[in-house]
Protein backbone atom coordinates (compact mmCIF):
# COMPACT_ATOMS: atom_id res chain seq x y z
CA UNK A 1 0.00 0.00 0.00
CA UNK A 2 1.22 3.30 -0.93
CA UNK A 3 1.91 5.85 1.80
CA UNK A 4 -0.82 8.34 0.69
CA UNK A 5 -3.08 4.81 1.09
CA UNK A 6 -2.34 4.18 4.64
CA UNK A 7 -2.42 8.07 5.32
CA UNK A 8 -5.50 7.93 4.08
CA UNK A 9 -6.80 4.38 6.06
CA UNK A 10 -5.48 5.92 9.21
CA UNK A 11 -7.75 8.90 8.80
CA UNK A 12 -10.64 7.13 8.24
CA UNK A 13 -10.10 4.77 10.97
CA UNK A 14 -9.79 7.98 13.07
CA UNK A 15 -13.04 9.62 11.65
CA UNK A 16 -14.71 6.35 11.79
CA UNK A 17 -13.76 6.18 15.70
CA UNK A 18 -14.76 9.65 16.57
CA UNK A 19 -18.56 9.19 14.74
CA UNK A 20 -18.48 5.99 16.52
CA UNK A 21 -18.97 7.86 19.86
CA UNK A 22 -21.45 9.93 18.41
CA UNK A 23 -23.64 6.94 17.05
CA UNK A 24 -22.33 3.90 15.25
CA UNK A 25 -24.91 4.45 12.86
CA UNK A 26 -23.15 7.37 11.60
CA UNK A 27 -20.41 5.93 11.49
CA UNK A 28 -21.21 3.22 9.21
CA UNK A 29 -23.52 5.13 6.82
CA UNK A 30 -19.84 7.53 6.85
CA UNK A 31 -17.45 5.06 6.07
CA UNK A 32 -18.73 4.50 2.37
CA UNK A 33 -18.67 7.88 1.74
CA UNK A 34 -14.71 8.39 2.68
CA UNK A 35 -13.96 5.97 0.49
CA UNK A 36 -13.21 2.71 2.94
CA UNK A 37 -12.68 -0.80 1.50
CA UNK A 38 -15.37 -3.62 2.32
CA UNK A 39 -12.79 -5.20 4.84
CA UNK A 40 -12.78 -1.60 6.95
CA UNK A 41 -16.23 -0.56 6.82
CA UNK A 42 -17.61 -4.40 7.55
CA UNK A 43 -15.67 -3.64 11.27
CA UNK A 44 -17.49 -0.90 12.61
CA UNK A 45 -21.07 -2.45 11.23
CA UNK A 46 -20.47 -5.92 13.39
CA UNK A 47 -20.04 -3.99 16.42
CA UNK A 48 -23.67 -2.69 16.96
CA UNK A 49 -25.69 -5.72 16.92
CA UNK A 50 -26.36 -5.47 20.76
CA UNK A 51 -27.63 -1.98 20.22
CA UNK A 52 -29.63 -1.98 17.40
CA UNK A 53 -31.82 -4.73 18.47
CA UNK A 54 -35.41 -3.77 18.86
CA UNK A 55 -36.65 -3.13 22.18
CA UNK A 56 -39.22 -5.23 23.56
CA UNK A 57 -42.05 -4.20 25.70
CA UNK A 58 -44.52 -6.15 27.66
CA UNK A 59 -47.96 -7.05 26.25
CA UNK A 60 -49.66 -4.96 29.28
CA UNK A 61 -50.72 -1.25 29.84
CA UNK A 62 -47.09 -0.65 31.09
CA UNK A 63 -45.56 -1.79 27.75
CA UNK A 64 -48.73 -0.63 25.96
CA UNK A 65 -47.70 3.47 27.51
CA UNK A 66 -44.07 3.13 26.67
CA UNK A 67 -44.00 1.94 23.38
CA UNK A 68 -46.22 4.60 22.22
CA UNK A 69 -44.31 7.04 24.05
CA UNK A 70 -41.27 5.50 22.04
CA UNK A 71 -43.37 5.95 18.91
CA UNK A 72 -44.69 9.78 20.14
CA UNK A 73 -40.85 10.54 20.21
CA UNK A 74 -40.12 9.33 16.59
CA UNK A 75 -42.73 11.67 15.69
CA UNK A 76 -42.61 14.54 17.89
CA UNK A 77 -45.89 14.04 19.85
CA UNK A 78 -45.90 15.15 23.21
CA UNK A 79 -47.14 13.73 26.44
CA UNK A 80 -46.15 11.52 29.46
CA UNK A 81 -46.90 8.33 30.99
CA UNK A 82 -48.69 9.86 33.48
CA UNK A 83 -50.79 11.92 31.41
CA UNK A 84 -51.70 9.13 29.07
CA UNK A 85 -52.37 6.46 32.19
CA UNK A 86 -54.48 9.34 33.69
CA UNK A 87 -56.23 9.65 30.66
CA UNK A 88 -56.50 5.82 29.79
CA UNK A 89 -57.84 4.93 33.22
CA UNK A 90 -60.64 7.19 33.03
CA UNK A 91 -61.64 6.28 29.26
CA UNK A 92 -61.90 2.49 29.67
CA UNK A 93 -60.38 1.43 33.14
CA UNK A 94 -57.16 -0.15 31.05
CA UNK A 95 -59.20 -2.09 28.57
CA UNK A 96 -58.25 -2.13 24.98
CA UNK A 97 -61.17 -3.51 24.01
CA UNK A 98 -63.74 -0.95 25.43
CA UNK A 99 -66.54 0.47 23.63
CA UNK A 100 -68.73 3.03 24.07
CA UNK A 101 -72.16 1.98 22.72
CA UNK A 102 -74.60 4.35 24.49
CA UNK A 103 -72.91 8.14 23.72
CA UNK A 104 -73.86 10.67 21.14
CA UNK A 105 -71.22 8.88 19.15
CA UNK A 106 -72.97 5.79 19.54
CA UNK A 107 -75.96 6.83 18.80
CA UNK A 108 -74.44 8.67 15.10
CA UNK A 109 -73.18 5.19 14.57
CA UNK A 110 -69.41 5.68 15.14
CA UNK A 111 -68.52 4.41 18.90
CA UNK A 112 -65.36 5.38 20.98
CA UNK A 113 -62.94 2.37 21.11
CA UNK A 114 -60.31 1.22 22.84
CA UNK A 115 -58.01 2.47 25.69
CA UNK A 116 -58.69 6.24 25.04
CA UNK A 117 -62.12 5.97 23.51
CA UNK A 118 -61.14 7.23 19.96
CA UNK A 119 -64.33 7.19 17.28
CA UNK A 120 -62.99 5.94 13.68
CA UNK A 121 -62.84 9.05 11.75
CA UNK A 122 -60.51 10.67 14.43
CA UNK A 123 -58.47 7.10 14.53
CA UNK A 124 -57.79 7.67 10.66
CA UNK A 125 -56.84 11.22 10.61
CA UNK A 126 -54.12 10.89 13.53
CA UNK A 127 -53.40 7.52 12.97
CA UNK A 128 -49.37 7.68 13.54
CA UNK A 129 -47.00 5.69 10.57
CA UNK A 130 -45.63 2.73 11.98
CA UNK A 131 -49.07 1.76 14.12
CA UNK A 132 -51.55 -0.59 13.12
CA UNK A 133 -54.33 0.54 11.47
CA UNK A 134 -56.68 -1.05 14.06
CA UNK A 135 -57.78 1.21 16.85
CA UNK A 136 -58.06 -1.62 19.20
CA UNK A 137 -54.26 -2.04 18.95
CA UNK A 138 -53.57 -0.58 21.79
CA UNK A 139 -50.41 0.97 20.95
CA UNK A 140 -52.09 2.26 18.01
CA UNK A 141 -55.08 3.96 20.06
CA UNK A 142 -53.05 5.37 22.45
CA UNK A 143 -50.54 6.91 19.43
CA UNK A 144 -53.29 8.33 17.48
CA UNK A 145 -54.97 9.68 20.79
CA UNK A 146 -52.56 11.20 21.51
CA UNK A 147 -51.63 12.89 18.27
CA UNK A 148 -55.16 13.96 18.14
CA UNK A 149 -54.68 15.90 21.88
CA UNK A 150 -51.37 17.63 20.82
CA UNK A 151 -52.91 18.83 17.77
CA UNK A 152 -55.93 19.75 19.63
CA UNK A 153 -55.08 20.57 23.11
CA UNK A 154 -51.11 20.80 23.23
CA UNK A 155 -50.57 17.60 24.82
CA UNK A 156 -52.44 14.59 26.43
CA UNK A 157 -50.94 15.71 29.38
CA UNK A 158 -53.65 19.00 29.19
CA UNK A 159 -57.09 16.36 29.26
CA UNK A 160 -58.26 16.33 32.32
CA UNK A 161 -62.06 15.14 30.96
CA UNK A 162 -63.86 13.31 28.53
CA UNK A 163 -62.22 15.20 24.73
Amino acid sequence: MSANGQNRHARTTRLARKLALAGTGAAVLALPLLGATGASAATPAAAPTAATAATTYPDNLDGWIRESLDIMAQHGIPGSYEGIHRNIMRESSGNPLAINNWDINAVNGTPSKGLLQVIDPTFQAYHVPGTSWDPYDPVANITAACNYAADRYGSMDNVFGAY
